[in-house]
């Protein structure tokens, strides 16, 4: 079997299975392990797959820049955003991450509704300018244009004044079993800072994001208090329940 042949199969199985078992591949195919990971290297250099430990996983297209996101599941995105408005109380304080599906939910809030949202994202934070009822912090610092949010010491400095009662955490992948993850590893740390001064976060997983993995953990699954998604029962969120995850249907 020729060699892109072989990327060919494992990008089938990838799509099929949810995952390709790199000692499983080298024996269907009498092939040694070493000549499997070595396409999975390939494969996950040009973007194709995300490698793990004995294998790969599908990569989340979620990694995209910021203007493909935004034409990316919008009917998947505004379905968890209308789920994820139900959460938020009348006065309490809400801390949106930034990404295209926390544009969403900013957009689908009631004009009646009451509170108060900090955010680190520059377009968030321009979507409820016109919002009447909601008071809007915006945390500053370096701009990380790739997902047009606040990152760096500056960011997670301001972050620390804050205390509030929901983030709604964007991600790029939901697994089971390498659980909320992200492309950038100073994104994800600014994320972390932002969990941490919420008394819950919710992750905002829209239909793409749930199965998939990227290169730098966020968070463990356990400390979330759910998962909101309109992805369709299969295998990722059955193992996500057995984890012992919430998962709130968007459906």
């Amino acid at each position: 079997m020729l060699a892109a042949e072989r990327r060919d199969l494992l990008l089938a199985r990838l799509a099929a299975d949810g995952k390709v078992v790199a000692k499983d591949v080298a024996a269907e195919l009498g092939l040694s392990e070493d000549s499997v990971r070595r396409d999975l290297r390939e494969l996950a250099a040009a973007g194709l797959c995300q490698r793990v430990y004995g294998g790969a996983l599908p990569v989340s297209p979620a990694l995209a820049d910021y203007a493909t996101r935004t034409s990316v599941s919008v009917d998947s995105k505004q379905r968890v955003a209308a789920r994820a408005v139900e959460l938020v109380a009348p006065g309490s304080t809400v801390i949106l991450d930034g990404g295209t599906t926390a544009l969403a939910l900013a957009r689908a809030l009631p004009p009646g509704l009451a509170c108060t949202v900090v955010t680190h994202s520059p377009t968030v934070a321009a979507a409820l300018v016109e919002h009447p009822t909601a008071e809007v912090f915006v945390l500053g610092g370096r701009l990380f244009k790739h997902s047009a949010v606040a990152c760096g010491a500056a960011a997670v400095e301001a972050a620390r004044a804050i205390s509030a009662d929901l983030f709604f955490l964007g991600v790029t992948g939901v697994h089971p079993v390498e659980g909320l993850t992200t492309g950038d590893a100073e994104e994800a740390a600014m994320k972390r800072a932002l969990a941490d001064r919420a008394a819950d976060t919710f992750v905002l997983a829209s239909v793409e994001k749930v199965g998939a993995v990227s290169p730098f953990q966020v968070l463990p699954l356990e400390r979330v208090a759910g998962v909101i998604t309109d992805a369709p029962t299969g295998d990722a969120l059955e193992a996500l329940a057995d984890r012992g995850v919430s998962v709130i249907s968007a459906g």
